[in-house]
């Protein structure tokens, strides 16, 4: 790749100077690599031969795994929008990319890697949906000392309703209510008279 700096450099002419005088018949002849970019960035092979005066050579119409994709092509590829694409290299779910010009630009295999990955995973990594990392626990609470407060909150209070002696552990021991009534609810479950 090469950029119209780089190109008047080679010509041998300032760069104001090229693009007034030289870039408009070299842009009819040379497509832009990637259009829609503010960035204007082009084959190196084709821009030669445009400066030697050659006829200029076709671009390849075969993918390869090599070619560099913008973010707008990445995210066609991978039916997102662009920003994502940026995000999913900040976020490591596919490599930072190369820059070139300032453009930032990924390898069409990455992006056909991500493309082709199950759901949720990130790069190669992430757990595979259904492994656990462990063993189980029986319950959410289960070790959790404050089940055992809750058990004897049970039994002495017998008629009260569970939300306000919830309301009551919470404000006795810290905590939020709702998390008092799920540990009633466990210890409840846990009694033996169930």
């Amino acid at each position: 790749m090469i950029n119209e700096a780089d190109i008047a450099q080679q010509a041998g002419v300032p760069i104001a100077t090229w693009r007034r005088r030289d870039a408009p018949a070299f842009r009819r002849r040379v497509p832009s690599l990637f259009p829609d970019s503010r960035v204007l960035v082009y084959d190196l092979a084709q821009a030669q031969a445009h400066l030697a005066g050659r006829p200029i050579p076709a671009l390849p119409t075969r993918e390869h795994p090599d070619d560099l994709l913008n973010d707008e092509e990445a995210a066609a590829l991978l039916d997102v929008a662009a920003g994502t694409v940026r995000a999913y290299a900040t976020q490591g779910y596919l490599p930072p990319g190369t820059t070139v010009y300032s453009l930032r630009l990924w390898a069409r295999r990455d992006i056909e890697e991500r493309r082709n990955a199950p759901s949720r995973q990130g790069k190669g990594g992430g757990r595979r949906p259904g492994t656990r990392n462990g063993p189980l626990k029986a319950h959410a609470y289960e070790g959790d000392p404050r089940l055992c407060t809750a058990a004897e909150a049970l039994e002495t209070a017998e008629d009260v309703p569970r939300t306000r002696l919830a309301a009551a552990l919470a404000a006795q021991h810290g905590g939020s209510t709702r998390t008092w009534e799920r540990l009633l609810a466990q210890a409840h479950r846990n009694s033996p008279s169930q």
